[in-house]
């Protein structure tokens, strides 16, 4: 089966086009090289797929016959993706909550107060010379 049908069929991608798209960039390797769309997908395959800014590494351990059901994913594949892949995609939401772009506008009336905070307690740790917990 194709790979890029493949990764349709366990629903690892929403359109077979965007699975084509993703192997096009490279995003997708099978046991270690570059996949092409149309490259062939067997059993005890190691993939790499790279999505949302996680490489989920996955073992391939049977053809579906055609798109499979959410509960039925399993069959077909094996996720050996590391936890501190996952770990890392919780730290770049959680600092990309506290982040401004620039040329938003002005920091709101808040936003200062809490610089003017953070600068406080950095200049007063910073003076008397104890460890801080920033």
């Amino acid at each position: 089966m194709r790979i890029d049908k493949y990764l349709w069929c366990i629903r690892y991608y929403k359109t077979r086009n965007i699975a084509t798209e993703a192997c096009k960039k490279g995003h997708i390797t099978i046991n270690g090289q570059q996949a092409k769309p149309s490259r062939e997908v067997y059993p005890t395959d190691k993939l790499t797929v790279r999505k949302d800014q996680i490489n989920y590494k996955l073992t391939v351990l049977d053809i579906p016959p055609n798109r499979v059901g959410a509960k039925l994913v399993d069959i077909y594949r094996k996720d050996e993706t590391p936890a501190e892949a996952f770990e890392h995609l919780e730290l770049l939401k959680l600092s990309k909550d506290y982040y401004r772009a620039k040329g938003t506008g002005r920091p709101t009336k808040k936003d200062r107060r809490d610089l003017d905070d953070y600068a406080d307690d950095f200049d007063d740790n910073f003076i008397t010379g104890e460890d801080s917990e920033i």
